[in-house]
């Protein structure tokens, strides 16, 4: 997108939020970077510069806009929708590797020697991996400063840097102002939160349709691990450093989010990967678009646009959740679930609701008695495979995964076959393109809208829906009337 200048020029002049993320203008009278929406007069035309990442901005000596943001939109999409070294080297690098394990971390998880990582990354977004998990660093610290009490120290060094000099001069440089006029600002017109809870709000591209993403969550949810309290949904999330609890609720124009952690170096991570389980990156206006060409679609689209993909914050809970509900209802799985966390799941306290425990790690579950679990010897024969698998570190199933691979590994395990495959694939994976063909609610659609019901057949006319098949599912899936596709009414004592 940033090659294209006019295509640039177009969407900063007629100020289009659509492309927030995709590019950064940087003005060069100014020595600011800013996102296309920017709400100032555009700046002229020569003095224009396109840049694929805040990190390149940053690099070239431009500082962040103080009325736009730019730092603080949304992810471009294209990280999520591809399945390339870029796209992988970005997701990984949101989840925090180079922090924890450095560049030659990064390349090891990518399979790629330091320098191919290196070079791919320059030739398409301007930066390497060091300054784009800078650029992460700095938007880290700029949420602890404006969200958190914590003494500037214990923000430079949650926020992933080394020394608080080096905090300063980055805090500076990036947004032209010190980490003490960035709280002072912020301070202006905050509401309290309770202490120890960060609140801020999560960036999204309009439209979005947040029933079936929430209605999804909320009805699977696993009890102790998530929860409907108070208009929220709540989880508990395993992080590097510790665990956190998360609370977020759809608004119309963002994702409120309160984030508990029980150490703020992980609150980069918590965010993105919350982003990521509620699709916040998306680009829906590009979706729709193919999608609506499709007669059957269209009234689906034009009625609830801007769907996304309830994907999770751990591919691994996903995978062992997605065998749990193999031919059971969701009541089912969510009770099988839940008989796995309280056995063997680690217990944490929830001060503001009831949650009880974190989904246990595969390590945990590989000393689980197959005898124990109460549903059929074929199906406990696949679970114990899935997991004594990924208790080795022998299938990849994380925000860098190989989406082909992973597919290729799951297949060969005894008892999983294209629905589970699938569901992965689009729920913990992330492929845009991941289609249940066999899904129950998949076919009850099918008939009911007139396409064909037997996968083999609907597979072929949903060719046409590519890359967009995830979405689909979620158009599909919403013609029906399940829990899935609603947020649920508020009690009577939270209208009050």
């Amino acid at each position: 997108m940033y090659e294209c200048r006019e295509r640039c020029i177009r969407a900063v002049q007629s100020k289009d939020a659509r492309f927030d993320g995709w590019f950064f203008t940087a003005v060069l009278t100014t020595k600011i970077y800013c996102r296309p929406s920017c709400p100032v007069v555009p700046p002229k035309v020569e003095n224009m510069r396109f840049y694929p990442s805040a990190a390149a901005a940053q690099q070239a000596g431009f500082r962040a806009c103080k009325r736009c943001r730019p730092d603080a939109s949304p992810g471009s999409p294209e990280w999520n929708d591809r399945a390339d070294l870029v796209a992988r080297a970005m997701r990984l690098i949101a989840d925090g590797v180079v922090d924890r394990d450095g560049v030659p971390g990064l390349a090891t998880h990518l399979g790629y020697s330091v320098r191919q990582v290196q070079r791919q990354l320059h030739a398409e977004l301007g930066a390497g991996p060091l300054a784009l998990a800078r650029a992460q660093r700095a938007q880290t610290a700029r949420l602890l400063v404006e969200t958190s009490e914590l003494q500037m120290a214990d923000v430079a060094f949650a926020a992933g840097f080394s020394s608080v000099r080096t905090f300063n001069e980055t805090v500076q440089e990036v947004f032209a102002l010190s980490p003490t006029e960035l709280r002072r600002r912020a301070r202006r017109g905050t509401t309290t939160v309770a202490p120890g809870t960060i609140s801020l709000r999560l960036p999204f591209r309009a439209p979005l349709t947040p029933d079936n993403l929430f209605g999804h969550l909320i009805a699977t949810g696993v009890p102790g691990v998530e929860e409907w309290r108070d208009g929220h949904y709540r989880r508990t999330l395993r992080l590097p450093h510790g665990h956190g609890v998360v609370a977020l609720k759809p608004m119309p124009d963002h994702i409120a989010c309160q984030l508990s952690l029980t150490d703020q170096r992980d609150l980069a991570i918590a965010i993105s990967r919350c982003r990521r389980m509620l699709d916040l990156d998306a680009d829906p206006i590009a979706v729709d678009d193919l999608l609506e060409t499709d007669p059957v679609l269209a009234p689906l689209i034009a009625k609830a646009p801007g769907r996304r993909v309830p994907h999770t914050v751990d591919g691994e809970e996903f995978a062992v959740r997605a065998v749990l509900g193999q031919q059971v209802s969701t009541a089912a799985a969510r009770t099988h679930a839940h008989r796995l966390v309280v056995q063997h799941g680690d217990p944490i306290e929830d001060a503001g609701g009831g949650l009880t425990h974190l989904f246990p790690t595969m390590q945990a579950l590989a000393g689980l008695d197959p005898d124990s679990l109460a549903f059929p010897k074929s199906r406990r024969t696949t679970l114990t495979a899935l997991i004594g698998t990924l208790a080795a570190g022998e299938i990849d199933l994380g925000a860098g995964a190989d989406w082909d691979k992973a597919r290729e590994q799951l297949t060969a395990l005894p008892g999983i076959g294209p629905w589970t495959v699938e569901s992965i694939a689009m729920r913990a994976l992330g492929d845009p393109d991941a289609f249940v063909a066999s899904d129950l609610g998949i076919r009850y659609a099918a008939r009911d809208l007139g396409l064909p019901e037997a996968p083999k057949l609907l597979i072929d006319h949903a060719r046409a829906w590519r890359p967009w098949r995830a979405y689909a599912v979620q158009y599909l899936w919403a013609t029906g009337d399940h829990a899935i596709n609603k947020i649920p009414e508020p009690t009577s004592t939270e209208r009050a």
